[in-house]
């Protein structure tokens, strides 16, 4: 009888084991999520930046000719 009971107490352990580590798993994944939302705005205001900068580049070099 002592065979059983440790074998489910062991199959009980691994699955709450497996079930702590999906939560982490989970968690690491919604903070990955906010980091890429993060750096994509981020990359956003850059390329708007940028157009501002190059749209006033042109306008100068028009004025040059």
């Amino acid at each position: 009888m002592f065979w059983p009971m440790l074998a489910i107490a062991l199959g009980f352990l691994g699955i709450a084991v497996l079930g702590v580590l999906a939560v982490r798993v989970f968690l690491e994944v919604q903070r990955l999520g906010r980091q890429v939302a993060h750096a994509t705005d981020r990359i956003q205001q850059a390329a708007e930046e940028l157009e501002t900068a190059a749209v006033g580049l042109a306008r100068t070099g028009d004025s040059l000719r």
